[in-house]
C-alpha cells in the first residue's frame, strides 16, 4: 500500500514520541524528513519557522506565563485560600469548596494546568486532608480544577487557538466563562463521594496554612481575609474588565497582568525581592522558549500536512462518517481526549486543527463554540489515566502513587466528560454571553 509522505511523517512523529524524544524535536525531525522526501529545499525551513512564530498575538504567551510565575511566589495563593476558607467555613465540605473556587480563580492567573497543580496543589491538598478528605481524592480535585486553567480566561491555549483559527480571542475568553463555572459546579457535586476515599496513610506535608483566631467575630475575620486577598481577587477583574471594556487587547492584557503582578508582589505585599524577580524572569523565559519552540516546529509540521493534501483526505473521511454534525463532533472530541493524554495542548492543536477546522467550517459550526469544546476536551486529557500530565505532577507533590491519584480523580473525570457532553448538546451554554 502506498503511504503518502504526510502520513509517513505522522507515523514517524509517534515513533519518536514513543522513543522519549522531546515533543518539539519530534515535530522538527518528522517535518524535516517529510520535506526531504518531497524535495523541498531545507532553506525554506527558517522562513517557515519565523512565519509561524512571529505573530503579534503570540506575545501574550510569555507575559501570561510571567504573570503566573510572579503571582505564584508573591503569596497570592495563600491569601486567596485563606479568604475563601473563612467565607465558606460554615458550609459543609469547607476545603473542598475552597479548593474548587481557588482553582477557578487561579486559572485566571496561570493559564497552565500542570503549573496550577504545582502552584496551589500543596496548600489546597494540605487543607483538604486537615478537613478530613483523603489525599488521593483531594489530589483528584486539584488536578481537575487546575485543568480548567485551559478553559478559564485568560488561557494560553485559547490565545493559540485564536491565532490558528483566525477567530476573536476576546470572544473566546467571553465564551469560556460560563462553561468554566459549569464544570467547576459539577466538581462540587462530587464532594460527597469523598467518604469512599478514607485512606489518609500517605506521607504528610510540611506546609501549614495560617490559622485564624476563632474567638474573633466572623465578619471581622472575613473582612481581614478579604483585605489581604483583595489584590489577588482583583486580577481577573482587571484582565477581563480591561479587555471587554475596550481598554486593551488580550495581548496587551498579558503585559498589564505582568506589571500588575510585579507591583502587587514587590510594592504592596512586599513578598518578593529583586533576586526572586530575576529568577521569575529566567523561569518564565525558559517556559516560554519551550512553548514557542513547539509552536514554531508545530507550524512547520502543519505546513507539510497542508502541502501534502492530508487536510482534504482526512477531512473527507470525517465528513463522510455520518450525516449528523454532532456525531462527527463527538468523533473529533474523542480523538482530542485521547491525544490530550499523551501530548500538550499546543502540539495537539497545531497537528489536528489543520484537519479539523475545514470540517468544522463545512458543517457551519461556530468557531468560538468549537474552541470551547476543544479546550474542554484537552483539559480532560490532562487528568485522564494513565498518562494525564496533571496526575504526574500531583503524584510528585503528594508522594502518593500514580494509581491512587488516578483513583481519586475518577469521579471528577466522569463528571467532566458529562459536562463536555452538555456543552456539545447545548451550544447556548458557551454562546450565552456573546
Amino acid at each position: 500500500m502506498d503511504i503518502s509522505t504526510g502520513s509517513q511523517m505522522i507515523m514517524l512523529f509517534f515513533i519518536f514520541i514513543i522513543c522519549g524524544i522531546p515533543v518539539a524535536f519530534c515535530l522538527a525531525l518528522s517535518a524535516l524528513f517529510a520535506m526531504w522526501q518531497m524535495d523541498f529545499g531545507l532553506d525554506m525551513v527558517a522562513d517557515l519557522l519565523i512565519a509561524g512564530s512571529s505573530k503579534y498575538t503570540l506575545l501574550a504567551i510569555p507575559f501570561f506565563i510571567l504573570a503566573g510565575n510572579i503571582m505564584g511566589i508573591s503569596g497570592i495563593a495563600e491569601r486567596m485560600i485563606q479568604f475563601f476558607r473563612v467565607l465558606v467555613e460554615k458550609l459543609p465540605g469547607n476545603m473542598g469548596l475552597v479548593g474548587t473556587v481557588v482553582c477557578l480563580f487561579w486559572g485566571s492567573v496561570s493559564g497552565s494546568g500542570p503549573a496550577s497543580v504545582a502552584a496551589i496543589g500543596p496548600l489546597i491538598i494540605k487543607g483538604m486532608v486537615d478537613d478530613g478528605y483523603s489525599k488521593p481524592f483531594a489530589a483528584g480535585l486539584v488536578c481537575t480544577g487546575a485543568a480548567l486553567s485551559l478553559i478559564i480566561p485568560p488561557s494560553i491555549g485559547l490565545v493559540i487557538y485564536g491565532v490558528i483559527a483566525e477567530t476573536s480571542i476576546s470572544n473566546l475568553f467571553l465564551a469560556t466563562i460560563v462553561p468554566g463555572i459549569l464544570l467547576g459546579s459539577l466538581m462540587l457535586l462530587m464532594l460527597p463521594l469523598s467518604r469512599f476515599y478514607a485512606d489518609n496513610s500517605q506521607p504528610g506535608f510540611s506546609i501549614s496554612l495560617q490559622e485564624q483566631d476563632s474567638n474573633e467575630p466572623y465578619h471581622l475575620r472575613l473582612y481581614s481575609a478579604f483585605t489581604h486577598a483583595f489584590w489577588g481577587l482583583f486580577t481577573p477583574v482587571l484582565i477581563l474588565g480591561g479587555i471587554y471594556g475596550g481598554i486593551f487587547t488580550p495581548t496587551e492584557a498579558a503585559i498589564v497582568a505582568s506589571m500588575y503582578a510585579i507591583v502587587v508582589g514587590a510594592l504592596i505585599y512586599r513578598s518578593i525581592n529583586i533576586n526572586q524577580l530575576y529568577h521569575s524572569f529566567i523561569d518564565s523565559a525558559c517556559s516560554s522558549a519551550v512553548v514557542m519552540l513547539v509552536v514554531a516546529f508545530a507550524g512547520l509540521f502543519g505546513w507539510v500536512i497542508e502541502i501534502d493534501g492530508l487536510v482534504g483526505d482526512y477531512s473527507e473521511v470525517l465528513i463522510t462518517m455520518s450525516q449528523h454534525p454532532q456525531i462527527i463532533l463527538f468523533v473529533i472530541l474523542a480523538i482530542l481526549l485521547v491525544a490530550g493524554m499523551f501530548m500538550d495542548a499546543v502540539t495537539i492543536m497545531y497537528i489536528t486543527l489543520p484537519i479539523f477546522l475545514p470540517v468544522v467550517r463545512s458543517l457551519n459550526i461556530d468557531l468560538t463554540w468549537f474552541g470551547v469544546l476543544l479546550m474542554t476536551a484537552l483539559s480532560i486529557g490532562l487528568i485522564t489515566p494513565p498518562v494525564g500530565i496533571n496526575l504526574f505532577v500531583a503524584a510528585n507533590i503528594t508522594h502518593c502513587s500514580l494509581g491512587s491519584i488516578a483513583k481519586g480523580v475518577m469521579p471528577f473525570l466522569l463528571v467532566s466528560i458529562f459536562g463536555l457532553c452538555l456543552l456539545v448538546l447545548f451550544p447556548q451554554i458557551s454562546l450565552f454571553l456573546l
